[in-house]
C-alpha cells in the first residue's frame, strides 16, 4: 500500500512521514500509553496535546493530565508529535477509525498486544508501590470492566511473582468484581498461600 493509498484508507490527513527515522522504542511506549487513556475518545489532535502536555481545558476536564505520558514530550512542537503519531499509525501501531463523523485513535493488534503488556506491568508496580508504603484502603473499582485479556496477563504477572504480600489487595479485588475474573483471583490466591507454605 502506498503512502497515498494510505491517507485515503484512514481517511484522515497525515503527514508524509514514511521514510522518517525509526521512533526509539521508549517514545513508541509513550504514545501507546497516552493513546491508552483516549482510546475511541479521542483523535490524533488530543493525543498529541497529552504528549506535549497542553493545558487544554477539555484535556484537563477529562483528567488527562494525570496520564504517566502527559507532557514527556513538552520541548516539541504541536507539528513534530503529530509526526511522531503519524509514524505510528504508518507502521501500525495505531490507526484511526470514524465514530460518527470524528476520527477516533484505536490500537491496532499489534499496538494493543505492547500496551497491554505495558498497563500489566504498570498495575503491578503500582501495587509495589501502595504495600511498600503502606497505603491502606485503595478500592479496585478501577480494575473493574478492563479488558479481559489484559486482566488475565496482570494476574498471571501476580501469580509468576509467588509472593503472598499481593493476598490482601487480591481479596479485596475478588468481592467486587465478576463472577470469572472473581475465580481467577481465588486461583492467584491459592497459588500464593502455597508458596507461602512451602516458604515457612
Amino acid at each position: 500500500m502506498t503512502f497515498d493509498m494510505l491517507k485515503v484508507t484512514l481517511g484522515v490527513e497525515v503527514a508524509a512521514v514514511p521514510r522518517r527515522k525509526a521512533l526509539p522504542e521508549h517514545e513508541i511506549l509513550l504514545i501507546l500509553r497516552a493513546a491508552d487513556d483516549i482510546i475511541a475518545q479521542g483523535g490524533r489532535t488530543m493525543l498529541a496535546k497529552i504528549l506535549k502536555g497542553s493545558k487544554d481545558k477539555r484535556l484537563l476536564e477529562h483528567e488527562l493530565d494525570r496520564c504517566p505520558a502527559y507532557g514527556c514530550f513538552s520541548s516539541l512542537t504541536l507539528d513534530e508529535i503529530m509526526q511522531k503519531i503519524d509514524w505510528m499509525i504508518h507502521h501500525g501501531y495505531l490507526k484511526t477509525e470514524y465514530f460518527g463523523k470524528l476520527p477516533l485513535i484505536v490500537f491496532t493488534d499489534k499496538g494493543w498486544m505492547i500496551e497491554r503488556e505495558q498497563r500489566a506491568e504498570e498495575f503491578l508496580r503500582e501495587w509495589d508501590f501502595w504495600l511498600d508504603n503502606g497505603i491502606p484502603g485503595v478500592s479496585m473499582e478501577y480494575l473493574k470492566d478492563r479488558n479481559r485479556g489484559m486482566i488475565t496477563l496482570f494476574l498471571e504477572k501476580v501469580k509468576q511473582t509467588g509472593n503472598p504480600k499481593y493476598i490482601p489487595l487480591l481479596r479485596q479485588w475478588e468481592q467486587i468484581d465478576y463472577k470469572k475474573v472473581r475465580a481467577m483471583i481465588r486461583d492467584v490466591i491459592k497459588h500464593l498461600e502455597s508458596s507461602k507454605m512451602g516458604r515457612g
